[in-house]
């Protein structure tokens, strides 16, 4: 088969790879669409430590099943799927207590890393265990489904976090990430939904796409937070897309006494924590990693537009010229956000 590998960072080779050998468990997956993930930009060029060369990435994908393993059931070759990200065991405590995205056994597609080597779904074909499909609906394209993972991760976040019908959310920072979790609060029965970025492109896509206001980043963010949703305190909960100091500062100064932060952003994997606001104030702090049995309401969730994918997708493109989008995914000079690969 064809696939696009990383042989070295900030290196891609268009080549004739090993076709990917089944087990008795597993579907042989004819990839049709493939997402080009931040995640994979920062595999790229080295500075995550999770895309060792050589490695095949890609994870955010879509296609038709080729053939499946001796034991496999309920799926056959002809069949529209996507699938999780996420490789999990099915088995364990956290399994069990449908906590999939913390078994201890998971890994990830596209992910080369000190612990595994698994190859994603830039290529021709990919293999994943029957247990990560989810059907295609007739009226989704693949183009759309490959948007099903990162859609499950905004799900996953604002699950995290407890909303109630009504509740006032801020949501710092509209990347992709971001405008997915704007739609997800919006879908959930969020009120006043305040998105924050130094973009303003993308601040005018959040308002598009269901944020009631937009703010441009600054310190006094959390002042004008407070102004729009009038209690003099602040909103109930706030989502942080980032990962970085200073968007935790704003997440954390514009809630309200009692509220809750939901941190999905991952950038850095430190920044200064703000624990004098977080005592003081009686802040709840919520981790979201992956997503946690929200695939097939993500699969849902985009055949019904409750969650609308289209105006996020920048460019389809052939994967031969997929180390040419990565290099212009990585300079964020064009203002694109998902770029997806066709074998």
């Amino acid at each position: 088969m064809k696939a696009l590998t990383l042989t070295a960072y900030n290196q891609f080779e268009f080549s004739d790879s090993p076709d990917p050998e089944i087990a008795e468990n597993e579907v042989l997956i004819s990839v049709k669409a493939c997402g080009i993930c931040g995640s994979d930009i920062h595999g790229m060029d080295g500075s995550s430590g999770r895309r060792q060369p050589p490695i095949i990435m890609g994870h955010e994908a879509s296609g038709e099943i080729a053939s499946v393993g001796s034991a496999v059931t309920g799926w056959k070759a002809g069949d529209r799927v996507t699938f999780d990200s996420t490789v999990y065991c099915g088995k364990c405590d956290c399994c069990q207590s449908g906590q999939v995205n913390l078994c201890p056994d998971r890994n990830v597609l596209g992910v080369s890393c000190d612990d595994y080597r698994r190859h994603g779904a830039f290529a021709e074909y990919v293999k994943v265990p029957e247990h990560i499909l989810y059907a295609i609906p007739d009226e989704v394209s693949y183009e759309q489904a490959a948007f099903a993972e990162p859609v499950s991760i905004a799900l996953h976040g604002v699950n995290r976090v407890p909303l109630n019908p009504g509740d006032s959310a801020v949501v710092v920072g509209t990347g992709l990430i971001g405008l997915l979790v704007v739609q997800a609060l919006k879908a959930k029965g969020a009120g006043t939904v305040i998105a924050v970025d130094i973009d303003e492109k993308r601040l005018a896509l959040a308002k598009e796409l269901g944020a009631t206001h937009t703010l441009i980043s600054s310190d006094d963010v959390p002042e004008q937070v407070r102004e729009i949703v009038g209690n003099g305190d602040g909103a109930d909960i706030a989502l942080e897309v980032v990962g970085f100091g200073p968007t935790i500062q704003i997440a954390v100064n514009s809630v309200r006494k009692g509220g809750s932060i939901g941190c999905v952003g991952n950038l850095q994997a430190e920044v200064p924590f703000p624990l004098q606001a977080i005592v003081t104030r009686e802040l709840s702090v919520f981790g979201s990693c992956a997503s946690a049995g929200e695939y097939a309401d993500a699969v849902e969730a985009v055949a019904s537009g409750k969650i609308k994918v289209e105006p996020l997708l920048s460019a389809t493109a052939d994967l031969k010229d997929g180390g040419e989008w990565f290099e212009r995914l990585h300079r964020n000079d064009e203002g694109l956000m998902k770029v997806i690969l066709k074998p």
